[in-house]
């Protein structure tokens, strides 16, 4: 082999080390999560382990929506979000900021919240909404629309449902209606629906789509299998917890095969039984790829290093 220049093997150590800090950087992309927390409370967020494990499977997120939040008062979730913020090591050097809905619910002693959780260095929160119809939801869907110079699409609104299981199918397909609503409000079809929408097993059967334009519309994509298990406990197997997104040009910012179920129970090595104490639920989550320039410029690099291999290495 005989190289051309002595300052060729620095320059291909250059090319590639660049490489592999665009490929990273594209990998780690942009998670949106969705974590039903089951109750989560003031005495909750006073328990170190439940706690610590809820801040571990957030900080890994740059947007979470947490439902079944109970905090009339926020000192749940200013808890959560100061323990995010504490600046250590583990948590890099993001900085989190909450919105929150308020208490929604038909009965007193069912109140609950639903709650985002956003890194305010990749994400801004552009509008709020609060729907509110005549449709009988039991926890009408908070609405938020985010922008992002960190994803390929910029400007979407996130859609959260905690359906009541007893009346799944009807509530699911009324996300439709919020769906029209919130997209003429802020004139942006790029609406992500999330959350446990107990989609599944007795409560969702395969023969209930038919009922259900979220399915029907072809236009609606389910990132989350009907297989999937978004369950911790064995006693259950079921696809409660889902992601759906409209329109092609969102279907396209997603990372392709990054919706999935985070099982904290492998990923951080703890029992069940410990995973059980924060929710009988796993988070599940999606990918929006990097923001267009870094896209742009990884297949020029390639054809730049493959240019100076050839220019170094001309025997290859």
């Amino acid at each position: 082999m005989r190289w051309r220049s002595p300052n060729c093997p620095v320059l291909l150590f250059l090319f590639f080390f660049l490489l592999c800090i665009l490929s990273a950087g594209r990998v780690s992309g942009f998670r949106i999560c969705s974590y039903n927390v089951q109750n989560f409370n003031v005495n909750k967020a006073a328990n170190y382990r439940t706690l610590h494990t809820l801040t571990r499977v957030l900080s890994r997120c740059d947007i979470s929506l947490l439902q079944h939040v109970v905090d009339t008062e926020g000192k749940a979730i200013k808890s959560l979000v100061s323990a995010l913020n504490r600046g250590t090591d583990r948590y890099d050097e993001y900085v989190y900021q909450s919105v929150s809905s308020r208490s929604l619910g038909t009965s007193a002693s069912d109140m609950q919240q639903y709650v985002f959780i956003y890194r305010t260095q990749t994400v801004n929160v552009t509008g709020q909404h609060q729907h509110e119809s005549q449709l009988q939801f039991v926890r009408a869907p908070f609405v938020v629309q985010f922008q992002s110079d960190k994803t390929t699409i910029k400007d979407f609104i996130l859609v959260p449902l905690h359906s009541d299981p007893t009346q799944a199918v009807q509530e699911i397909d009324w996300l439709y209606e919020v769906f029209v609503e919130v997209s003429e409000k802020w004139n942006n079809t790029n609406v992500m629906f999330l959350g446990d929408f107990h989609a599944s097993c007795a409560y969702v059967t395969r023969s209930d789509r038919k009922n259900i334009r979220l399915f029907t519309d072809s236009s609606f994509s389910w990132l989350i299998g009907d297989r999937v298990d978004t369950t911790v406990t064995d006693a259950t197997s079921c696809a409660y917890d889902r992601i759906v997104v409209h329109g092609q040009p969102f279907l396209k910012a997603i990372e392709p095969f990054s919706a999935q179920v985070f099982n904290l129970a492998k990923e951080f090595k703890l029992s069940k039984t410990a995973v059980v104490k924060v929710s009988d639920h796993f988070p599940v989550e999606v990918m929006l790829k990097s923001s267009a320039l870094l896209l742009q410029a990884t297949p020029l690099l390639l054809l730049l290093a493959v240019s100076v291999i050839g220019w170094c290495c001309p025997e290859l």
